[in-house]
């Protein structure tokens, strides 16, 4: 996040980046979400995989075992191990400096941060827990997710690649640890508890139509997190990477207006970055599936009503994209005004994707994310006013 003595300036759901940590505002879940998903890519897809590289995989440590409750001396343990892995990210600017986190991938130099940490460089230092610093290079950047890929040319012992975990296995209330380097503060540890899965955001791509794609699968965590923790790892009990972390929802600031944490955090589940990062790596972009629809975030019972639909489960369409799949495959957004401003009734109500329920347009980004690429095709089941329906679709990537 960039260090800024002006005011900060607010967007509709995302405010500026201050010293690595983006900051939310609280209208966020009342925006209608333009789709946007950053699935994992398909394995008959040339620049998608799977599982992490065996690069990636290479680590400073085996996980560690995990002991009921959670003890000091697993947490110093952890800590012991994991902070080898993580890295301080000194960013100069034309407005001034910034600060970050990240953490090494692998043994060829390859670092992982957050895209607004990095954006607008004239030069990034890259400061590992041993003291050595080294200057790095951005070698691709992914606007949908916000991550970036850092490459540095250090001694081979500088270098302690973090295992990668699993964030499908995450459970709500799973302690979890951040470790990064908050207000400049280096080697920081604080822990918490995983508070909600599935979370949206807005991406930092834009999209069609001039509002933004969705980042989906978030994780929310109230680990302590602020400024500079941004692009750092957010890890599981046994030392795992499970997120990085990306964002704050706050209204709280210091005197220098720099955002402090209210225990509301969001990291990007490492399953997304365990695809991307390879891609970006190897190819230096990464392709995201796409249906070409906005949706409501989730439905009130009033606007349910006033809808007019059966059920307040669902992702309910209410736009849909000239000449994109969602317009090949069939599907109608709202035509018929409402008491709600830019909300109009006669939309379809997506409540399922190749059989798996949809409760909130989240539950739909989720599961393309996690396993469907461009170029494949789903099968989504929709209420059109009294008819239940499946549509084919074929997935596109991104415009």
């Amino acid at each position: 996040m960039r260090r800024t003595s002006k005011l900060l300036v607010f967007f509709s759901i995302i405010t500026i980046f201050t010293f690595g940590c983006q900051i939310l505002n609280n209208t966020e879940l009342d925006q209608i979400i333009q789709e946007s998903v950053e699935p994992p890519t398909s394995p008959n897809q040339e620049t998608t995989v799977t599982i992490p590289s065996q690069a990636m995989e290479e680590s400073a440590a085996m996980p560690l075992p995990i002991s009921e409750p959670v003890s000091e001396e697993l947490l110093v343990q952890l800590y012991e191990n994991a902070s080898r892995g993580v890295v301080a990210i000194q960013v100069l600017t034309q407005e001034g400096g910034s600060q970050g986190s990240g953490f090494v991938l692998d043994t060829e130099g390859h670092i992982i941060t957050n895209y607004h940490v990095v954006e607008g460089r004239t030069d990034l230092e890259v400061d590992f827990s041993s003291g050595f610093k080294a200057r790095g290079e951005v070698i691709a950047i992914d606007t949908d997710s916000d991550l970036a890929i850092i490459k540095v040319e250090v001694p081979e012992e500088e270098l302690y690649p973090l295992t990668l975990g699993d964030s499908a296995d995450l459970k709500v209330g799973q302690t979890v640890v951040a470790i990064g380097n908050p207000f400049g503060l280096t080697g920081t540890m604080t822990t918490g508890i995983i508070s909600a899965l599935g979370r949206t955001l807005d991406s930092m791509r834009d999209a069609p139509g001039g509002s933004t794609f969705t980042a989906g699968d978030i994780i929310q965590t109230d680990t302590a997190i602020n400024p500079g923790n941004s692009g750092g790892p957010l890890l599981n009990l046994r030392g795992e990477v499970v997120g990085v972390n990306r964002a704050i929802r706050t209204f709280n600031f210091t005197t220098e207006a720099e955002p402090l944490n209210s225990g509301i955090g969001f990291a990007i589940a490492i399953n997304i970055v365990k695809r991307v990062a390879p891609a970006l790596i190897a190819k230096g972009e990464y392709h995201y599936p796409y249906i070409g629809i906005s949706s409501l975030p989730d439905i009130s019972l009033i606007e349910m009503e006033a809808l007019e639909l059966p059920q307040s489960t669902g992702a309910y369409v209410t736009t849909v994209n000239a000449g994109g799949p969602a317009e090949r495959a069939g599907l109608r957004a709202g035509t018929i005004p409402t008491d709600f401003p830019q909300l109009d009734a006669g939309g379809d109500l997506i409540i399922a994707i190749d059989g798996q329920p949809v409760r909130t347009f989240g539950d739909l980004l989720a599961y393309l994310i996690n396993y469907k690429s461009p170029g494949d095709t789903v099968v989504l089941t929709i209420l059109r006013e009294d008819q239940k329906l499946d549509l084919e679709l074929t997935l596109d990537k991104r415009p």
